[in-house]
């Protein structure tokens, strides 16, 4: 998952999590000593009193004068968000804000060790070195813009259509991408095996819909004025500058117009597979021969890839031959500068912030430098970061009490699949074969990534980024035309997340989200299956949701539904998109019930699976009536719990129009609403808010 949303995509494409692209410059990787001759430091001891309180669940958080049965989300957290106001270097606040900010304490305790470590190698050395090199404010102001001088006279040199190919072409070599996406993934007709993905790209705005829509003019405007401020710092006068960032937003107006929406990539997981052979890719886009792509990346020509969303590339094509070479230079000049802003001198992280978290999406202050390194650290080696997270802050008792959640609630979901009473034997027999072939991976890696080609040094930020970020990209190329690794993990441990990834039926916890109010070692079971029991259960889901299901038990792209079962499905979703179209998050701006629909369905699902459970897990014994709630009360209680979340006004904008997860108070009532359980819980009575009635309560998995 990344930072906006909370569950990864359904249909999450491991290998192109490649860290995010960064304009090319010339870099120095020699590895220099470190700490000249200064005392090794000490053994890394955790100081457990400098870390963030816990936010476990407790009942005197809850709203006295709230009603459960009109608004359980209002009544569970109402006096906590009232109190809990978004900090200023954030656009949400919540439980999982909340985990990270204790998961980034942690780290930040990790990377102090590791740079002041005399003779520091492996993983210790990558984070000190870009830990140190990333704190030098000093030395980062005085290298301004030099560090991409190289690649903006290379940038400028570009005035016909064959040195434009050439040089998308050589940057895509270090990794970096600006006009589409590459990289390597399972084949949806064969999951165990790896091949080439091209995707579309190219925009800076969050979604094409910001080109067009009536309602975001004001971020496109504000948008023109960020790539006219770049530009001048990158050195453009002022008056030049203004005219280069209309020509770009010009650009990129003509590309948002073949690209597909949030809402499409999400709801449509075909778009992403369109297999085609080079010499047809190469028809389709003659400017930009993808034999000659592939040979520029060090790769053989396959005898398939996917090229997604055709249109797309094709356009790409065109546009190499019929826009002039100097709206082509101020475009690529412009995503250079921007995409290094974060890492160059202070006035372009500052204007990066200004545009990308002020503006676009309400954020009041930057983030402190160590934050935001630490970001970068984990966006770019954090699997190196996590082997050090985990040998603190992950204890063999978590995991052991995890697999025994993640069984039980398996053996919950086997019982509801097998109790359906919608789905026919034919397709359930389907179900359960998906069900048999889950794999859970909990906590970290059983094998670590070997970081040892990787060159870092204590010279320049930036630098360090570019290495990174270049090792990166040819790890995920060496994948491609191979079998794929299945012990390989799409985020570190230390991130506070979880998904699912149809295309080996794996769901995967990280080991930072294994702590109240999801996962609590000293609390009651009710807790924990409200908690982290739900959370497995809704990544079991996703294997079932709209999208997961049209993969088969072996991660194939195939349809395993009878035609009625897929009705009758399809009529039970479309009551579930009618739910939360009905949502209003802010006056006029209404949940978008199909972009949500995936992660809807799970959480429903995975609620009711996860409820079951811990009845199973709690039959037999008496009621201990904990704080003067039942265990039923305490369940989905921690339930909503977990998602109490405060936004900013302009990241919930952004939210609506491009995150597949409703916004948080929607998913504390929306599921609960559909389960008679919740209702006999809370004594709630037909009528209540909280109780849907029969005809348009959704029952699914």
């Amino acid at each position: 998952m990344s930072q906006v949303s909370r569950y990864a995509p359904r249909f999450l494409l491991l290998s192109l999590a490649v860290a995010a692209a960064v304009a090319g410059c010339q870099r120095d990787a020699t590895t220099t000593a470190v700490n000249g001759d200064a005392a090794p430091a000490p053994a890394f001891t955790l100081d457990e009193s400098a870390l963030p309180r816990v936010n476990r669940f407790q009942a005197s958080d809850f709203d006295a004068a709230g009603n459960a049965c009109a608004d359980f989300g209002k009544y569970v957290n109402g006096t906590w968000l009232a109190a809990n106001p978004v900090p200023g270097d954030r656009t949400s606040w919540g439980a999982f804000e909340m985990l990270d900010e204790r998961s980034q304490a942690i780290q930040r305790q990790l990377a102090e060790h590791a740079a002041a470590s005399h003779g520091a190698t492996g993983v210790e050395k990558i984070v000190g070195d870009i830990w140190a090199t990333g704190l030098d404010a000093a030395a980062i102001n005085a290298q301004g813009i030099a560090p991409l001088e190289s690649e903006l006279a290379a940038i400028a040199a570009l005035d016909a259509p064959a040195k434009i190919a050439d040089y998308v072409r050589t940057s895509a070599a270090k990794g970096q991408f600006t006009v589409f996406g590459f990289g390597p993934e399972a084949d949806f007709m064969d999951s165990s095996m790896n091949i080439a993905y091209a995707f579309q790209g190219g925009l800076g705005l969050p979604d094409r819909t910001y080109y067009f829509d009536a309602d975001k003019k004001d971020k496109l405007e504000a948008y023109q004025a960020h790539v006219a401020k770049v530009l001048e710092l990158s050195g453009v006068p002022a008056a030049d500058a203004a005219k280069q960032a209309a020509d770009v937003v010009a650009f990129e107006t003509r590309l948002a117009k073949v690209s597909k929406s949030s809402e499409e990539m999400s709801r449509d997981v075909s778009l992403y597979y369109n297999p085609v052979s080079p010499a047809d890719a190469d028809r389709l886009a003659p400017n930009f021969p993808w034999t000659k792509f592939f040979e520029s990346q060090g790769l053989q020509a396959p005898e398939m890839f996917s090229l997604a969303i055709p249109d797309f590339h094709a356009e790409v094509s065109t546009m190499i031959a019929d826009v002039p070479a100097a709206s082509w230079q101020s475009y690529l000049r412009f995503h250079t500068v921007d995409s290094a802003s974060p890492f160059l001198a202070d006035a372009f992280a500052e204007e990066h912030f200004n545009f990308y978290s002020k503006t676009l999406r309400g954020q009041k202050e930057i983030k402190e430098r160590g934050k935001r390194v630490l970001d970068t650290i984990t966006r770019q080696t954090g699997e190196a970061l996590g082997q050090m997270y985990v040998d603190v802050a992950f204890s063999p008792e978590a995991k052991e009490r995890m697999e025994t959640l993640v069984a039980n609630l398996g053996e919950a979901l086997k019982v509801r699949i097998e109790n359906l009473d919608w789905m026919s034997d034919e397709t359930k027999a389907k179900a359960m074969e998906k069900w048999a072939s889950f794999t859970p991976k909990i906590g970290y890696p059983d094998k670590w990534r070997d970081w040892s080609g990787l060159a870092t040094s204590r010279d320049s930020y930036i630098g360090n980024v570019l290495a990174a970020n270049e090792f990166n990209y040819k790890w995920q190329l060496g994948k491609i035309g191979k079998p794929v690794d299945r012990t390989e993990w799409a985020m570190p441990p230390q991130m506070v997340n979880a998904y699912y990834n149809p295309l080996q039926n794996e769901i995967v916890f990280p080991a930072a989200i294994l702590q109240p109010p999801f996962f609590d070692a000293n609390a009651d079971d009710p807790l924990n299956y409200g908690g982290i029991g739900a959370v497995i259960g809704h990544e079991m889901t996703h294997g079932y949701d709209d999208q997961g299901s049209r993969f088969d038990a072996s991660g194939k792209f195939q349809n395993w539904w009878t035609e009625a079962d897929a009705k009758g499905f399809m009529a039970r979703t479309d009551k579930l998109v009618q739910q939360f179209n009905a949502y209003e998050a802010a006056p006029g701006l209404h949940v978008n019930g199909k972009l949500t629909l995936g992660e809807n369905i799970a959480d429903l699902g995975g609620l009711a699976t996860a409820y079951d459970a811990m009845r199973k897990a709690t039959e037999g014994s008496e009621d201990p009536m904990i704080e003067g709630l039942t265990r039923d009360q305490r369940f989905f209680a921690n339930w909503a719990t977990v998602w109490r979340r405060n936004f900013t006004d302009e990241e919930l904008k952004v939210r609506i129009a491009t995150d597949p997860h409703a916004p948080a108070n929607f998913r504390a009532i929306g599921a609960p609403s559909n389960l008679p359980a919740f209702a006999a819980a809370y004594q709630c009575t037909p009528g209540d808010a909280m109780v849907r009635d029969a005809g348009a309560r959704v029952v699914i998995w």
